[in-house]
């Protein structure tokens, strides 16, 4: 979770993106919590592989590392001191990189039925997609081995789109295959990449197959993280999460399911839902919210939204006659 999330500024200029909360938690909670719920093996270590100390500081380590304590392991923090690829920010974490392990890029919700293949040396978790040509995709054998990665393909090679989720029965190897790529010298305008080692491994008879996922949700920019908190309320309203906290207060308001509802959220002439999601003692007055993703601390008043995603301790009254927004805003 090294990166700076710039795609989905200004939400990530004061959090970093893996640590945004959707549907009520952070994205980074969320993807550890159902890889650790669904492996078959007990999970002991979670390494946390951060960036820049002054964008990911001592009080973000200390909250992984609780979180990780929470779910039965002990949290790790590496610090990525480049942006050099995703191969370079593995190696970052060469301590932890011994025997099995998951590694999964915090950007990213799922929903899998996570089965390791015993016969497997290395699973890649995929998706179905209409557009192969935008992603990264696996290329299968006859046995449905995966055989090369292809990266954005001009040409079809499958309709198979890497997630970016890996198991490997001991990353030992990998880490070894990355180590003589790290070592080389970049090109101008080239990474080291994770493809890299898997690839090398694949070419010296390790076998890949694919894991398949039934729900791949993204969180790349306020579009499609709008479109993810969506999509994460209505499954967490199957399986009966609880959504709404008991000490929400309604004046004259309605909930219209499925919505997120933190503690301390206050609700006054106003209709919310769907597919709204209210961080922490923020209040809603006078106002009328559909498809909105709204963090802490914030206030609405007398504003009609749909699809709008509004930061921390926001003053946002709809009957606005002066204005004070920050750097990368954007008002439609």
């Amino acid at each position: 979770m090294a990166g700076r999330g710039s795609r989905l500024r200004p939400h990530s200029l004061t959090v970093p993106k893996p640590l945004l909360p959707v549907a009520g938690t952070p994205i980074v909670e969320q993807l550890v919590t159902e890889i650790v719920k669904v492996v078959d093996t007990p999970v002991d270590e979670i390494a946390f592989i951060l960036g820049d100390p002054a964008y990911f500081d001592e009080k973000i380590e200390a909250q992984l590392i609780a979180f990780a304590h929470n779910l039965g392991a002990e949290g790790i923090i590496y610090r990525q001191e480049a942006p050099l690829g995703t191969g370079h920010a593995i190696m970052s974490a060469a301590p932890s990189l011994d025997g099995p392990a998951v590694v999964a890029y915090a950007d990213t919700l799922i929903r899998a039925d996570i089965r390791l293949d015993p016969t497997a040396d290395a699973i890649i978790w995929v998706k179905q997609v209409t557009q192969p040509e935008a992603y990264g995709v696996v290329e299968l054998n006859a046995k449905d081995e995966i055989v090369n990665l292809v990266e954005k393909p001009e040409t079809f090679v499958s309709e198979l789109a890497i997630i970016g989720m890996y198991y490997f029965k001991d990353i030992a190897v990998l880490k070894e295959k990355l180590k003589k790529v790290v070592a080389q010298q970049l090109l101008p305008g080239t990474e080291y990449q994770i493809n890299d080692g898997i690839k090398a491994m694949i070419e010296e008879g390790y076998r890949f197959v694919p894991g398949k996922v039934n729900q791949w949700m993204d969180c790349g920019n306020p579009e499609i993280t709008l479109a993810t908190n969506k999509e994460m309320l209505t499954l967490l309203e199957k399986e009966n999460a609880p959504l709404v906290a008991a000490d929400v207060q309604l004046k004259n308001a309605k909930i219209i399911d499925p919505c997120y509802i933190g503690p301390g959220v206050v609700l006054e002439n106003s209709t919310v839902g769907p597919h709204v999601s209210l961080g922490k003692e923020t209040v809603v007055r006078n106002s009328t919210l559909t498809n909105c993703l709204i963090q802490n601390h914030t206030t609405i008043e007398n504003a009609t939204l749909d699809t709008a995603m509004i930061g921390n301790h926001v003053q946002y009254n709809g009957n606005f006659t002066t204005l004070s927004i920050g750097d990368y805003s954007k008002l439609q």
